[in-house]
Order: C-alpha cells, then structure tokens, then sequence
C-alpha cells in the first residue's frame, strides 16, 4: 500500500479500553483477528454460545483465564477457547501483547459475547 492509500476498513482495526483488534480475515464458518492487548489492560470475563476460539500468541505473554483456572501463554504458544468456555485475555507484562485469534462457529458478531465481568463497564 503506497503512502497515499487509506487502508480498508479490515486493516483498520478496532479500538477498545484495553487495546485493539484488526480484521485479518473471515469467512462464512471462521473469523481471524489480530488482538493487541496495551500493558496492565484485560479483556472481559466472557463466553461465547456460537464460536470456539485458538489464541496463538505471536509477542509478549498472554496471561488466560479459562473456566475459572489461570495460564500463562507466551509467544510461540497457544490455547484453545471450547465453545461456551468462561475466558479471558490479560497482560501482566509491560510491553504489548499480540496474538492471533482464530474463531471457528457459526455466529461471529460481537453481540455473542456474555461479559461475566468487565473492568469498563460494559
């Protein structure tokens, strides 16, 4: 992309409280994101009834919360999310956090996500 080009809606991405997504690509049974979790920041406490989840982390060290029990994944690793599982995304370290989330269902709009608990209030 030459420096006078904008660049599509799916390599904008996303900004959140706690960092940003980007859209890598997606399909009609699977979605792939590019999620960048800023330091000291987590995603809700959350489910999801339509879609599993594989989490690969690329930089940095994703600390999970999966049902309720803690994991630390870091780069070069990853951990998959079942469908309906309790999980959570945080970054305890001090630089960013990127991973590549691989969605897999049937459903993937952000209107499927069930926030247990979440630090912005959402």
């Amino acid at each position: 992309m030459g420096n006078d080009q904008k660049p599509d809606s799916s390599e904008q991405g996303d900004v959140r409280p706690w960092g940003s997504f980007t859209v890598l690509d997606e399909g009609t049974n699977y979605k792939v994101k590019r999620l960048e979790v800023l330091p000291g920041k987590r995603l809700s406490y959350q489910r999801h009834r339509h879609r599993a989840e594989h989490w690969f982390v690329v930089q940095g060290t994703a600390k999970v919360t999966l049902n309720d029990r803690e994991f630390l994944v870091p780069a070069g690793e990853a951990i998959d999310i079942g469908l309906g599982a309790a999980h959570r995304i945080e970054n305890a370290e001090h630089e960013r956090l990127i991973i590549i989330e691989t969605q897999t269902g049937d459903y993937f709009g952000e209107d499927d996500i069930e926030r247990i608990e979440d630090d912005f209030g959402r």
